[in-house]
Parts: C-alpha cells; structure tokens; sequence
C-alpha cells in the first residue's frame, strides 16, 4: 500500500510488549480460577465437620487425600512461575527506551519553547560554530540544528511541522509487526517451518479432535451418549420396572465398561472374587443371557453395587472399584429420571390413545429416586432407616420396638430420659454422637399456592390453562425442629390453661347479662336504619375486594422479579453436607420436587431437582388442567436424593366444574422413616 511501510522489529523491542501481553493474558485467569483454595480454609471446615461426619467414609478419605496430594503444590509453583516471567518482561519493557518520540525544534536548538526569533538566530548561529562539519563538528548533528532552525523560521517548514509534526511534510506510516526479525531470515527458515507445522498441522489437530470426539460422546451432563440410549431402550421396554430390573439396567451403563471409559477396569482376579461375592449375595439373576446383563463388566458392576448395598467387605482391589461404581451411579440414576420424564412427556404429546407406545410408570422413577438413597447411605430396600446412624446395629433394632409398634414416640422430641432410656445400648459418647448426627438432618417445611399466572382471576382455573404450583421449602436442622416443637408444645399447653379461664369468665359475664340481651330483642332497629348498614356494609366488601386485587397484583408483580433474579443469579450447589457411612466423597443434599397422580401412576409435572436449597427455595410446578369435570387427587411429593425416610407428601384435591376449577390444598401427610414417625 502506498505511502505505508511494513517492517520487522529489528531491535526486539516492540516484541517484548507483545510477550508481555500474551503472558499476562495467560497468567491472570489462571491465577484466579486455578489457584488452590486455602488449605487451612479447608482443614478448618473439615475440623468443624468432624464432630457430625467423622465416621463418614468420604471424610476419612478427603483427610487422606489432602494429606497426601500434591497437586496444590505443583499449582502454585506453576502459577507463582508464569508470575515470576510476566513480572520479568514488565521490568524490561519498562527499560526499554522510546523509539518514537514527538519531534519538537526548541529541544533541538536547546530552546525555551516561546523564544523570540532573534534569540533562535543567536542560537543558531552558536551551535553552527560548534557542528558545522568544516568546524570539525558531527555533520548528522548539524543536519538536526538545521532542520530545527528551518521549521522554526521558515514559513512553509513552520506549517508542516505544526500540522504533520515533521518539517519536511507528510512521510510514510511506518507499521512495525512484533516479531524479531530472525524470523523471517533464509537461516532459520527450516526450524521455523517445522515449529509451525509442528504446532498448526499436529498439536492443534489433535487438541481439537480429541475434544470433538468427547463432545459427541458425551451429554450436557457428561453422561455416555451410548448410556443414555441403553436407558431409553429398557425404560420403554419395561415400563414398570422393578428395584432388581432397574439395578440390573443400571449397572449395564457404557461407563462400567473398559472399553467405553478408561477408569473402569477388569482385574485378572476377578475372575476368583467375583463368584465368591455371588455366592454370598445368593440369586443376582446370574444365568440371565439377555445382553448387556451378562456382560462380564456389566455383571462386576452389579455385585459390586448389590454388595454395597449389603455393606459387604470386599478386597481392596475389588474395593476401589466399588468405589468407581457407587460413585458414578448417583448422576446415572439421575439420567435414567431424566429419561423418564422424556418418555413420558412424548407419551403425553401423543395422547393417551396412541397405541405402541408406553411411558414409564410413576413406581419405576420413584424406584430411581429410591435406588439413589439406599446407595448413597448403603442400605438394602428391606433394612431400616434407622441404620443410616452410626454405631445402630441389626441387633440393636429391638429396642426401638414397641409392644404396639414401631417407634410409637417420635425419636426427635422424645424427652431426653425417655430417650435415653429407648437407646440405652449406646454408651454417653455413642449416644452423644448419635444425637449430633441426629440433629444434623434436615427438616423441611413445605408450603404451596395454587394460581393461574397472567390471568384476571388467578384462583379461577379453565380448561387448557395451566395451573402453576409455587412450593416453598424452608430447610432447617433436626434439633433446631426439636426445639420448636418443645417451645410450641409448652405454648400450648398454657394457652390451655389460659383459655380454660377466659371460657370460665365468659360463662359467668353471660350468666350475668342473659337479662339485658333479652331487653335488647324488644328494641330492634327500624328499617331505614338496617337499609343504612346493608349499605355501608356493601360499601366495605368492594373496598375489600379492591384491596385483594391490589395485593393480587403485586404478588403477581413480585413473582415475576422473583424469577428474573433468579434466571440472572447462579445459586451454589454447595447445600449441606450429607451425612453417609458409606459413600466415597462427599455428598449435597439435594432434592425432587414433583406433582403426582398415585391413583393412575403418573407424573402430573416432571420432576424438578432442587440443587440449591440451603435456607430457603421457591420452586413453580406447572401443569395443564384436567379437561374434564369431576375431582382429581394430586400429591405434591419431596424426595430426597441422600436420605431414606425424608420424604413428604402433600395431597392436592382439584374439584372441576362447568365454569372453572377450583384447586384446595387438602393438608400435609409426612412420610418420615419409623424414627420420625
């Protein structure tokens, strides 16, 4: 291009700044998102946890882990060593002297800027006597004294130093390219072609084939492709799938399989621990031909998951991949749920006529979330939940039978002596710790409205609308529950004494004034007068229903920048810890939210997974409202992923009629396990 010039940077100079700058962009987000968490940060968290989760197999293992591991290390050195270079660069940049400077006459000349013209002649004829090239002086030197004297009294000079900043006029744009020039010399052009085949024709290909390949064979939740068909295929296959069926389906994933995921593994002796595990176990279906069930990694899977269950020991080789399995079955269980409510919802799409095609029944994604608890606390469907606390043993169940059934005083707000009587096999520190355990779990409180949003009449429900169920679960710590029910059983009963007396004084005042309301019959209004108070009595009930619409619309208001904060925030799924004897790392509590038909066996809304209940969450269900008149039972149902007996149903009465719906929340029916019960 003309008047432009292009040239390499001959010095190095300029390419320092871009070294500079490419480090920099490296070393400042890597800093900040690999950087290790303090460790004392986390040996202090893990000391707090130590009281509740001690025995927990997840907490002893993250002690070893943070013991042993030395991946913080090697990140800081890494880290404090991209610092160590960048800072280096910045200190030589800053050395470096200014190649391009704005040119100015007066600096030249030694001048003042502002001197008159005579005083730049006496100057000028001073340092002509000294570099004048026939005085002996330097004849670039003079040639600079010139060309400033010239833009300085000159007129044409003067204008092209003032406008273009140059006494000769306008000259080329000079583009210097960051690269030193020992690039581009013939001597180096072998080396520097391989380096750049090397990394554009090898590395970078292989980098981006290798994430493209994991990209397709993974889902958005790192889930194999191949799983999530395998799931689809026995879900619609077997629609009412049983506990064994659906451990079966479970442990048949890709992800068990060594030549699908490099972490599985078949050991040579297997071969031995493996059947000894089945016989212990007794009947796993075995024989079963039906593929992938008789798989070799599909049936290791199995025992080893079926073995967890039972709380088996297993060698230590058999053990760390028990580990691999129990690990990975939580986010495989949650995909098969998700494949549910895929199958179900295109069921729904077709309608209920469609004939060939069937979606899963309620009872087989249930059965997941059931599957998803006892692994997580190790338990066997038939056991007792009170065997997710330490130190309770098969034998120690009899003593919290009693004659008329089980568990006939609630555990929690039990008195401390009847209490401690109940579990008098622990000693005062087992009993100590299993009450700090016990304390730990969660309780949730569940509150529902039922609305129609956008609509004139929220509480008025017409065919095809959809009906929106906002649940708002309140967690809180099993002792704090403890206490409150203490304080409100206390409460009540003085407010029973209380209201023993008042009943007793009203009884007396009545007695007493039975003869002046007698009088008071004789002496009724007249009619204008009851004219006046139907009046202002109508008067009131519009005022009333102006103010429902009022507060109707800023709830609805509310609802809605409720839900635009909450599409903008990311919530942590950091909850709570859950507490597991048995799991391999540390475990969230998280949670299902869903509407349910029990009678037919069916989902009315998918269920939703809470991730982010820490304190309080608010959650909106939505489903279409029934088409046809009658009355439909519904349950609001809460499932916890972690913790077997935690769940809580609340049934749903939805009365239809001719001109709308109407929706009544019909009270609150706890499943806790037998020891909340």
């Amino acid at each position: 291009m003309a008047g432009q010039q292009f040239q390499y940077d001959d010095s190095g100079n300029t390419f320092f700044y871009f070294l500079t700058s490419f480090v920099g962009l490296i070393v400042i987000p890597a800093t900040y998102y690999l950087w290790p968490r303090d460790q004392n940060a986390e040996q202090i968290r893990l000391k707090s946890l130590r009281r509740v989760h001690g025995r927990c197999l997840w907490y002893r293992l993250r002690l070893m882990k943070s013991q042993q591991s030395i991946v913080p290390t090697l990140k800081k050195a890494a880290l404090l060593f991209g610092w160590a270079v960048f800072l280096l660069l910045a200190y030589k940049v800053s050395k470096l002297e200014r190649e391009y400077q704005e040119y100015n006459p007066y600096e030249v000349l030694n001048l003042d800027p502002g001197a008159s013209l005579s005083e730049i002649k006496k100057q000028y004829r001073i340092l002509s006597l000294k570099f004048h090239p026939d005085k002996g002086g330097d004849e670039a030197t003079f040639m600079r004294i010139a060309k400033a004297y010239a833009a300085l009294t000159n007129e044409q000079s003067r204008q092209n130093w003032l406008i273009h900043g140059n006494p000769d006029g306008p000259g080329a744009t000079s583009f210097g390219i960051a690269l030193p020039a020992w690039i581009v010399d013939q001597k180096n052009s072998m080396l520097v072609l391989l380096v750049y085949g090397l990394a554009f024709m090898v590395i970078l290909p292989v980098v981006v084939g290798t994430w493209w390949y994991r990209s397709i064979r993974y889902s958005g939740d790192q889930i194999l492709i191949n799983t999530t068909q395998l799931f689809m295929h026995f879900m619609y296959k077997t629609p009412n799938m049983n506990m064994k069926r659906l451990a079966m389906v479970l442990t048949a994933a890709f992800e068990f399989d060594p030549r699908s995921n490099k972490e599985a593994t078949i050991r040579p002796t297997d071969n031995i621990e493996v059947p000894q595990l089945i016989r212990e176990l007794g009947n796993i279906n075995v024989k079963k031909k039906e593929p992938p069930f008789c798989y070799p990694y599909s049936l290791k899977a199995r025992v080893l998951v079926l073995a967890h269950l039972a709380r088996m020991d297993v060698s230590e080789e058999l053990e760390e991949d028990q580990r691999f399995v129990v690990r990975k079955s939580p986010a495989l269980l949650q995909e098969m749920i998700n494949v549910g409510c895929q199958l179900t919802m295109m069921a729904n799409s077709r309608g209920e006529k469609h004939e060939g095609f069937h979606a899963p029944r309620l009872v087989t994604i249930e059965n997941c979330m059931k599957l998803t608890q006892m692994i997580v606390q190790g338990l066997q469907e038939s056991k007792s939940p009170l065997l997710q606390l330490p130190h309770f043993e098969e034998e120690h169940l009899r003593y919290c039978i009693s004659k008329k059934k089980n568990i006939a005083n609630d555990l929690v707000s039990l008195k401390d002596s009847d209490r401690r009587s109940m579990l008098r096999f622990l000693g005062e520190e087992k009993y100590d710790e299993v009450m700090a355990v016990l304390g730990s779990f969660p309780h949730i409180t569940m509150d529902t409205k039922l609305q129609v949003l956008d609509d004139e009449d929220s509480n008025n429900i017409t065919a095809g609308s959809i009906v929106t169920v906002t649940v708002t679960l309140t967690r809180k710590r099993m002792a704090v529950r403890n206490k409150t029910v203490r304080k409100q059983t206390a409460y009540g009963v003085a407010l029973s004494a209380t209201s023993t007396a008042a009943a007793k004084e009203e009884e007396d005042e009545a007695s007493d004034k039975g003869s002046e309301s007698d009088e008071g019959e004789a002496n009724k209004d007249s009619p204008s007068e009851r004219d006046e108070d139907s009046d202002k009595q109508s008067d009131t009930e519009v005022d009333e229903m102006a103010g429902d619409d009022e507060e109707e619309w800023e709830a609805l208001q509310q609802s809605i920048q409720r839900r635009e904060r909450a599409l903008l925030e990311t919530k942590s799924k950091v909850t709570h810890p859950v507490y597991s004897l048995y799991f391999p790392e540390e475990k969230q509590e998280w949670w299902w939210l869903y509407i349910a038909d029990r009678r037919d066996q069916t989902l009315v809304s998918m269920p939703y997974h809470v991730c982010t209940l820490k304190d309080t969450e608010e959650v909106e269900l939505k489903f279409p409202a029934p088409s046809k008149t009658g009355n439909y039972q519904y349950s609001v149902i809460l499932r916890s992923d972690s913790y077997l007996g935690l769940d809580q149903i609340k049934p749903l009465k939805v009365a239809t009629n001719c001109g709308g719906f109407m929706l009544v929340s019909v009270g609150m029916e706890w499943v806790f396990f037998s020891l909340f019960l």
